[in-house]
């Protein structure tokens, strides 16, 4: 029983790790899939922009995140030499800013769609978020 319950125990959390979509930290991740980058690396450049998302947009809420999709990361290289790296990740969000969030520039009760994050990195090494918007 034991036994079963260990190995039950085992595939839920390597299944929680390697699914695509669900939700981490109360947020929906719907993309994950590509044959340029492995889940686990897009899930560290989305495991950034939360952190970013959380510390610098005070009354907002991040609703969705998701990878953008191989075919939109070739217009987005000069990214990457701008900033010293070899590769650039780029990240589709959307948000809902409450009525503080007039301060960073954003219309209060709004929620914003296709929003983009822009990340960099040394092949294997951190993504760095340099850049956000439309």
């Amino acid at each position: 029983m034991k036994k079963a319950m260990a190995l039950l125990l085992g595939l839920v959390w390597a299944v929680g790790l390697t699914a695509c979509g669900g939700r981490v930290r109360g947020v929906q991740i719907t993309e994950c899939a590509s044959e340029i980058y492995t889940e686990e690396e897009i899930r560290q450049a989305i495991d950034v922009v939360l952190q970013d998302f959380k510390r610098d947009f005070e009354g907002c809420t991040l609703l969705e995140i998701g990878y953008a999709g191989d075919d939109r990361q070739d217009g987005w290289q000069e990214f990457a030499q701008r900033h010293g790296a070899d590769q650039v990740i780029v990240l589709l969000s959307e948000f809902y800013v409450d009525d503080s969030g007039r301060s960073q520039g954003l219309n209060p009760h709004s929620t914003y769609t296709g929003w983009n994050w822009i990340l960099v990195r040394n092949k294997g090494g951190q993504w760095r978020h340099v850049d956000h918007g439309y």
